[in-house]
């Protein structure tokens, strides 16, 4: 990472939301710094991280790019736990590894720890998991703190270092049916409550 991409790194919240369009905060910072990103694309920053944004690039300040999303207050993941079947499609998303949990058992979400990405939400089969709004009508850099900021940078990268590498999918692979490959994951979690229940 070059000089400036650091500094806009260093002033972006490290929320990892991907919201911006980029995998995660360094990858955006990068493609500002290239001149290839806006400087607006950053709901979580909102207005206020948008003017940091434009202090450090130079470059004039702008409205929040509507695409990317709007900014608002600061969210954190809940598990609904009586609806939670413990499938873990939601762990590897989260970037702080903030849900803990393991298979076939129930999970919860670590608060301190959720920056409220919303990655999880996408991808839990059963739709038990909600977002809470726990900073009232305070909103992007008024909803999160330079402390936090680090702490989920230290978290993500952590993350980053345990994640496994994914093979590359071979050419001729059929696009996964998600729709499908949820309907599956609900219906062996069911069957597998049915054996115990018939004992």
């Amino acid at each position: 990472m070059n000089p400036l991409a650091a500094r806009i790194h260093s002033a972006l919240p490290q929320t990892q939301c991907t919201r911006c369009g980029y995998e995660d905060c360094a990858a955006y910072a990068q493609a500002v710094a290239d001149g290839q990103a806006q400087i607006n694309q950053c709901p979580p920053g909102g207005a206020e991280g948008i003017a940091r944004l434009s202090l450090v690039t130079g470059r004039p300040a702008l409205p929040l790019n509507p695409e990317n999303g709007a900014e608002g207050p600061r969210a954190v993941a809940v598990i609904d736990e009586a609806w939670c079947i413990g499938c873990t499609l939601c762990m590897p998303v989260c970037p702080t590894d903030a849900i803990v949990g393991s298979n076939k058992m129930m999970h919860t979400v670590l608060e301190p720890d959720c920056t409220g990405c919303e990655l999880c939400v996408a991808v839990c089969p059963v739709d038990c998991i909600s977002l809470e709004n726990v900073t009232g009508e305070r909103t992007g850099w008024q909803a999160w703190s330079r402390e936090q900021a680090g702490r989920a940078l230290e978290r993500y990268e952590v993350h980053r270092f345990r994640k496994p590498v994914e093979a590359p999918a071979e050419p001729e692979e059929a696009p996964v049916d998600e729709a499908a490959r949820k309907r599956a994951v609900i219906e062996a979690a069911l069957a597998r409550s049915r054996a115990k229940r018939s004992g």
